[in-house]
């Protein structure tokens, strides 16, 4: 038994984590500590004043655990990605999880490839970026692509040459196919120089020839050729504005503001944090996130906790990041993203002047952006937590975070499998899906078939804390009535498990019309989101155990009959479809037909030859079956 009382007198005076844990031992709280017996002393003393969300925190703590560190900056490295793994309830939340794509420029093969990226690491490649839209990547990628001929595709050269017919970029005249070995690395390096000259700004060369060959193609009538080059003008301008190489040595800045929703209806604050980029002494680029924040958590605490979850995640540090308001410890934040970037990182908060402008222009963008979005949140509330807050009331039972949901698919019995999916405060999280293919049922018996499912799906053993099958359900949903509903509760009682069990009924048109639970049928409205909330849970159900189904279906069509021939591997089998496309003209195909086929030999021929010929009857059922 965990005494919290006696527990706190074992904390070191030393810098650390210290994780909440609550009666059903999910983590609600991850924070570090200078001195972890002096911070977690605090939560626990009725003279401090701790705030609205310390207060309703603490009445959920029923154990605490905590991870000695070396330094107070270790333990803000290991207190941010504690945070970004268990997303306690009462820490401020990151809703977007977002990375910035950046150019990458492959210099470290022989003939480079310009490709899209989304981290910068240290393997001898050029980055450019980081850019706020994924679509301007991929704009620049193609447009570098056009102009100037270099590959896309993942061949290794020179190891390669000569292996493959050229692609079809080659005949669209957007490669010049260094893979057949025509084209030399001294001839094709010119080409990626060029690119490179062009992502670092020097347009000018590139526009002049296009504005010549748009002038040529106009004196010759070739109107359409012209339109295109006039087109490639000006995204290549549009670019230049946008565009710079990322470079530790230049002047960029973060600048960094929050509004936050102060109103009573919601259970949890809203937050959005505004973001400017500003590269070179230019503004690039905005973008805003949302925040879980609890309630009594003001804009420090808010940019405090963005800052440690944005830029552990972030591949880009700039040099000076400005801020709407002082954070806590920005000392020690500098130190880590000191660490981070590989050069000094200036934290200030400024007073005048036209940066205090630029700050105050971000904090008015991220208060537009939460009036725009404030209805968007009540509704997307609604479908989600209210809607579970409506089924807790029909139901009765308090407290549902977790709901599981499970299906059976079949046709005739055929590969029978089973379905799991996951609901958390409303939504799908499809990390926790899973599937069963059924083991010990023969034939249609969908009872038989789930109460398999169950049975594993309960006495699985976990792999840890992240196992999907590792944390039990508030709730589970059976496809079905009484029926589904009984073999669901005779598998939990023998493995002595108390976990509440609801069936969603149909009605005649296959339509959801009320809840099973506790022997009776609960009617419910047909118009609430909590209605809305069950068929989406009953139809992913469905959606997931046929498309597994399927999936198996199709394996199975492939491999039962050409891949059950001795002799007749992956390449054979590419080649015999590339040749005779449907299995009954293989069937039907002559002996020397067979011997004929690119990768076949006379053994190898004769096996599918006697395969087909002396076993029709099987093959016939076998086709029957799966259709």
């Amino acid at each position: 038994m965990f005494l919290i009382e006696e527990e706190l007198k074992k904390l070191p005076g030393k810098p650390g984590v210290y994780i909440m844990h609550d009666a059903r031992d999910e983590i609600i709280y991850v924070g570090k500590a200078v001195s972890l017996k002096n911070r977690v002393r605090q939560y626990f003393q009725s003279s401090r004043n701790k705030g609205v969300k310390i207060e309703q925190m603490v009445t959920h703590i029923a154990r605490f655990e905590y991870i000695v560190t070396d330094s107070e900056l270790e333990a803000l490295v290991l207190e941010s990605n504690l945070i970004k793994e268990h997303r306690p309830k009462y820490n401020t939340m990151l809703k977007d999880d977002k990375s910035y794509p950046f150019i990458k420029v492959t210099l470290n093969e022989a003939y480079p490839r310009v490709l899209f990226a989304r981290q910068m690491k240290k393997d001898k490649c050029k980055y450019y970026g980081p850019y706020t839209s994924s679509a301007a990547v991929k704009d620049v990628i193609e447009l570098v692509r056009r102009l100037y001929k270099v590959r896309s595709c993942s061949r290794s050269l020179p190891q390669d040459f000569g292996k493959e017919r050229p692609c079809l970029y080659y005949h669209m005249k957007q490669c010049t196919a260094p893979c057949t070995g025509t084209v030399s690395e001294e001839e094709y390096r010119g080409r990626v120089d060029e690119v490179i000259r062009f992502l670092n700004g020097d347009f000018q060369e590139t526009v002049d020839q296009l504005t010549e060959k748009m002038q040529q193609a106009s004196e010759e009538l070739r109107f359409e050729e012209a339109m295109e080059y006039r087109d490639l003008i000006n995204n290549i301008r549009r670019i230049g504005e946008r565009q710079k190489i990322t470079s530790y040595g230049e002047e960029d800045k973060d600048v960094i503001a929050a509004a936050m929703d102060e109103s009573d209806d919601l259970r949890d604050q809203e937050a959005v944090v505004q973001v400017f980029f500003v590269r070179g002494g230019k503004l690039i680029g905005r973008e805003h996130f949302y925040l879980r924040v609890a309630r009594g958590d003001n804009k420090k605490t808010v940019l405090d906790s963005f800052m440690k979850q944005y830029y552990a995640g972030t591949p880009f540090i700039p040099r000076e990041i400005m801020l709407q308001t002082e954070v806590e410890d920005p000392e020690l934040l500098e130190q880590w993203l000191t660490a981070r970037r590989g050069q000094k990182v200036h934290i200030h908060v400024p007073k005048k002047g036209s940066k205090e402008k630029l700050v105050e222009l971000a904090a008015e963008n991220a208060r537009m952006v939460l009036d725009k979005d404030r209805e968007r949140i009540r509704r997307e509330e609604g479908r989600t937590i209210g809607a579970v807050h409506e089924v807790e009331e029909w139901l009765q039972l308090p407290g549902i975070n977790r709901m599981e949901a499970y299906d059976i698919s079949n046709i005739s019995g055929f590969e029978s499998v089973g379905s799991m999916v996951v609901y958390e405060k409303g939504k799908p999280k499809r990390s926790d899906y899973r599937k069963f293919k059924i083991r010990s049922v023969e034939g249609p018996n969908d009872y038989a078939s789930m109460e398999e499912v169950l049975t594993r799906r309960f006495t699985h053993d976990s792999k840890g804390e992240f196992d999907s099958f590792e944390r039990k359900p508030d709730l589970i949903l059976m496809d079905g009535g009484r029926g589904q509903v009984n073999i669901c509760l005779g598998v939990l009682e023998k493995l002595h498990l108390d976990i509440p069990v609801c069936g969603m009924v149909k009605d005649d048109h296959h339509r959801t019309r009320g809840l099973y639970y506790n022997n009776v049928e609960i009617p419910i409205d047909t118009t609430s989101e909590g209605f809305r909330l069950i068929t989406r849970i009953q139809d992913e159900a469905h959606r997931f155990a046929i498309e597994f189904h399927r999936s198996l279906r199709s394996k199975d069509q492939v491999h039962s009959i050409l891949d059950d021939i001795p002799g007749i591997g992956e390449n054979r089998r590419k080649a015999l479809m590339r040749r005779f496309r449907t299995l009954e003209a293989i069937r039907d195909a002559s002996l020397e037909e067979l011997a004929d086929t690119e990768s076949m030999n006379a053994r190898s021929a004769q096996q599918v030859y006697d395969f087909f010929h002396k076993k029709d009857e099987t093959i016939e059922e076998r086709k029957e079956t799966q259709e």
